[in-house]
């Protein structure tokens, strides 16, 4: 018996890093997923790599999460593909780092868009059945920048932002079943930090040695580190856990 038979679990932006980790893990758990990305293609590749179990399925779901018609279509696929929808992860971002001076409205509006817009849009839409059935999770992705860093003023506002949405969220679904908590990941090894690196002109052993440094374990985290928090989230253990933002990032915050 897997910890998620019988559940269906979204995930956005989960064709490869941290979404793709955490879809990993819950099809291995039982789950049947639901891997949503921009690139339906991608989305559907991803799918077909999933382990899933038993009687469970994956598919994958081209998606635009800051539309709401593409949104509201996307859940529909998933409750009609996959007989319904318990698990929420809004996973889905985009960088567009620059100071200040330098960041265009457009850098702007998009990471809002996708950030905090997304997952107002995934979430609205996916209570609405979860509160039907009086049960459900959501599990919002901010990050170690929403305390603030230089060049990521639009990027951190959008993760600060998460968090006060998912205080908000679980003071208003908790009577209908609803456990909404967020993961704050520090940094984490990734095709995304490994492209920071580049642009950086750096080595990426050197940029991820350099994170490592950085933090009380002295190593860097990995898509499993939050696929595991994601688990316990996802998870019946966590009922009595809503409107948190777990810190996971090797103690980084703390120094």
């Amino acid at each position: 018996m897997g910890r998620f038979d019988g559940r269906v679990a979204v995930i956005t932006g989960a064709a490869r890093g941290i979404g793709f980790g955490v879809a990993t893990r819950f099809a291995e758990e039982g789950a049947s997923v639901a891997i949503i990305d921009l690139d339906e293609q991608a989305a559907s590749d991803a799918a077909g790599k999933l382990p899933v179990i038993g009687d469970a399925k994956a598919i994958g779901i081209g998606c635009n999460v800051g539309d709401g018609a593409s949104v509201d279509a996307a859940i529909a696929r998933v409750v009609s593909e996959l007989g319904g929808l318990h698990i929420l992860m809004n996973n889905a971002g985009v960088t567009r780092d620059n100071l200040l001076f330098k960041m265009t409205e457009e850098d702007w509006d998009l990471v809002m868009n996708v950030h905090l817009k997304g997952a107002f849009l995934m979430s609205k839409a996916a209570q609405a059945h979860m509160s039907a059935q009086k049960y459900g999770k959501i599990i919002n992705v901010s990050s170690t920048s929403a305390t603030g860093n230089r060049g990521q003023a639009n990027y951190s506002t959008a993760k600060g932002g998460i968090q006060s949405f998912t205080k908000t969220l679980g003071i208003e679904l908790g009577k209908f079943g609803i456990n909404v908590n967020a993961i704050a990941p520090g940094f984490i090894a990734t095709e995304m930090t490994d492209a920071t690196a580049a642009r950086l002109g750096v080595d990426v052993e050197t940029f991820r040695a350099g994170a490592a440094d950085r933090n009380p374990v002295k190593r860097v985290g990995f898509p499993e580190d939050i696929a595991a928090v994601a688990a316990f989230l996802a998870s019946d253990e966590s009922s009595y856990v809503t409107g948190q933002t777990l810190y996971v990032d090797g103690g980084a915050t703390l120094l």
